[in-house]
């Protein structure tokens, strides 16, 4: 049956804007912003970009439910229960948490959208990987679809390695926030599908204390593309920004974040984004980048989730 994604007013390609901080050692590099949280102002960043794919494939084969996860701020749940809403497809919500009488803005959202939401405790959505738990869901939900945690399916990888034919001028390096590991993978597999020679390192900033478990996450969904590792682009993640764990902050990463918006006209939040610009401009003044060098930031969006 004929389908279409016109309701959701998707607005690609993203801009790429020059930046020029007054952090130390700026002035020798080229620094670019990659503005996915333009795309749209609720699917904002790569929320769109991994569900893209996955949503296509729905809709071409008649999916009329989808299941997914994710936690009581979760950027992937707002987007996608947004989409399903415009979309007129029927979302199951498992959310880490007991949210019953303290609803965050988020599920507030999902519940004007209409979404069956289902809340689990901590042990319980541990499984939401495993086989059994899975296939135990899936005779409760038949016909249903289902994306993982973050929306980093396999699909996902397809959907944002098209960030790199998007670009209008190659790029030594492109930094982007990592959580779920579907975002570095997809930039991997993009830039290894390019000219060894013009191939940008991709470097990962560690949103969370997950110092080999994300490149187990990374190395995983590559592997699942019949990626090998030689045949990567040079990748690699920085642990050290992560603030003590997801979603943690202090005073001075809000100071700063509120810096940037209001220096650069750049709105960034301490979940993601701020934590990408802050690792950025602590590695430009260590000297990690060689003078000369073009780099990418990718802002990923997820700006709902510093909501109160």
């Amino acid at each position: 049956m004929p389908y279409t994604l016109d309701p959701l007013q998707i607005s690609l390609p993203s801009p790429e804007q020059r930046m020029t901080p007054d952090w130390k050692n700026a002035e020798h590099l080229q620094i670019w912003v990659k503005r996915d949280d333009l795309i749209h102002e609720v699917i904002s960043g790569n929320k769109w970009r991994k569900l893209r794919q996955s949503i296509r494939y729905a809709l071409a084969n008649d999916i009329q439910h989808i299941v997914s996860f994710g936690g009581g701020h979760s950027n992937h749940l707002h987007a996608l229960g947004y989409v399903c809403s415009a979309l007129k497809l029927k979302l199951t919500a498992i959310v880490r948490g007991h949210y019953h009488n303290d609803f965050t803005p988020m599920l507030r959202d999902l519940k004007a959208w209409q979404a069956d939401i289902h809340f689990v405790d901590r042990k319980t959505y541990q499984l939401r990987d495993d086989d059994a738990y899975l296939t135990a869901l899936s005779q409760q939900y038949p016909n249903a679809m289902f994306i993982p945690e973050g929306g980093s399916s396999e699909h996902a990888l397809t959907g944002v390695s098209e960030i790199l034919r998007e670009l209008k001028q190659p790029y030594d390096y492109i930094l982007a926030p990592v959580g779920s590991g579907g975002t570095l993978a997809g930039l991997i597999t993009g830039a290894s599908a390019q000219v060894s020679d013009k191939q940008p390192s991709i470097i990962g900033i560690g949103v969370l204390k997950g110092q080999d478990y994300l490149e187990a996450l990374v190395s995983n969904l590559l592997l699942k593309q019949a990626l090998a590792p030689a045949q990567q682009a040079n990748w690699h993640i920085e642990h050290g920004f992560h603030f003590n764990g997801y979603a943690k902050s202090t005073p001075e990463l809000n100071a700063f974040c509120q810096h940037v918006n209001h220096t650069l006209g750049i709105p960034i939040e301490p979940v993601y984004s701020g934590k990408l610009f802050w690792a950025a401009k602590a590695l430009i003044e260590q000297n990690t980048f060689a003078a000369g060098s073009r780099i990418l930031l990718l802002h990923t969006g997820g700006l709902q989730g510093a909501r109160d």
